[in-house]
């Protein structure tokens, strides 16, 4: 028998309109998942570059921030022997009241500007001794005064922006 001579077979063998809407359908649907699927995963994706770039930038900032800040504590440690001269040049009798006004001026001036950058300077005589802050140079038998309290200071010590950059050099008193 011939397929086409016979009207059941042809039925059964033809798809009908619906068939092909629905397998259409179907199709358009699998097609349809998949581009949600591949939308979603980008839009992940872009979120996390987004993150990713965010992250970079703050860190970016931040490390430009702390070397600004390790350079000027740097440069203000480099001054810091010139501000010692001055503190001597100033203990040192003999010369013309001029003079020492002048040295007095400039060391001001020059302790001022440093003081605007970030520099504190560490006041120890007569406080308590603070390892973090002083470097015992010497321990004097004292009985008039607390024990571990700074008795004099041998070199300034300073902070720059509220990290020590230089501890001071002091004497310290011990009970006899």
């Amino acid at each position: 028998m011939n397929p086409e001579t016979n009207p059941v077979d042809n039925d059964q063998n033809e798809k009908t309109f619906a068939d092909y809407a629905a397998e259409s359908n179907n199709a358009q649907a699998a097609e349809l998942d998949k581009l949600k699927a591949e939308t979603a995963e980008l839009r992940d994706l872009l979120v996390r570059r987004q993150a990713e770039f965010d992250n970079f930038r703050k860190r970016t900032e931040r490390e430009r921030s702390e070397y600004l800040q390790w350079a000027g504590m740097e440069t203000v440690k480099d001054l810091l022997p010139v501000l010692d001269d001055f503190e001597r040049a100033l203990k040192v009798e003999g010369g013309s009241s001029e003079y020492v006004k002048g040295v007095e001026m400039i060391n001001t001036r020059m302790l001022e500007t440093l003081k605007k950058l970030g520099l504190e300077v560490i006041e120890s005589v007569g406080k308590e001794f603070d390892p973090h802050q002083h470097q015992a140079i010497e321990r004097v038998d004292n009985a008039t005064v607390a024990e571990n309290t700074v008795l004099g200071e041998f070199q300034r010590g300073y902070n720059f922006k509220g990290k020590l950059l230089r501890p001071s050099m002091v004497r310290v008193s011990v009970k006899p």
